[in-house]
């Protein structure tokens, strides 16, 4: 099996700490590993909360880090202005939309409702055949867990195939989830419909 070429991974995850010190290490554990393994990061662009930790991390171990941040959020977010490139944009769609297509592949951390709205996104994209970059979760102190046990829920009850399910990888450490999502290959028989349908 061929492995995929990583230059850039997406990381979606909270603007909040949590309520864990295991979360922001897990956040900067990721960071480490990114650029250790020379794979840029994009997120979005905040400078507080597990957001804020991943990004210095990745920075504080010489990777490349670029966040992208909407106008209206920079105040809100804080925009992490300690980073190398970061890009201010008009609307929300707009940094889902230029995340997306600057990376390689798709990484969820623990984060709330705007976490698993990006992510979800994500996954929406490639159900449909928009694209087939690889989709992973990082489930750290098995913050997942129901999450991964309703999607198993909606395979059951005929919501979500079994092939889209299982082409979301999740696993809990850093490392092991980055070779998985290198090793990707998505579901066999999915017609790409193209960047202009999304």
């Amino acid at each position: 099996m061929t492995e995929r070429q990583m230059n850039r991974i997406c990381v979606f995850c909270g603007t909040n700490p949590g309520s864990r010190p295991e979360y922001g290490a897990a956040a900067r554990q990721l960071g480490k590993v990114l650029a250790e393994q020379g794979i840029e990061l994009v997120y979005g662009g905040a400078s507080v909360g597990i957001m804020g930790e991943l990004a210095d991390s990745v920075h504080e171990h010489g990777g490349h880090v670029t966040g992208i941040i909407p106008q209206q959020l920079v105040e809100k977010e804080a925009a992490h202005t300690g980073i190398p490139n970061l890009i201010v944009v008009a609307s929300m769609h707009q940094r889902k939309s230029q995340m997306a297509d600057l990376s390689d592949g798709f990484i969820a951390l623990p984060g709330g409702i705007g976490t698993l709205e990006g992510f979800f996104e994500i996954l929406t994209w490639a159900q449909l055949g928009i694209h087939a970059k690889p989709s992973g979760i990082l489930n750290v102190e098995g913050y997942f867990d129901g999450l991964t046990g309703f999607l198993d829920h909606a395979v059951r009850e005929g919501f979500l195939t079994p092939e889209h399910r299982h082409a979301i990888i999740v696993e809990s450490d850093a490392l092991q989830l980055l070779q998985r999502m290198q090793a990707y290959a998505p579901p066999a028989g999915e017609k790409l419909m193209g960047r202009t349908h999304r």
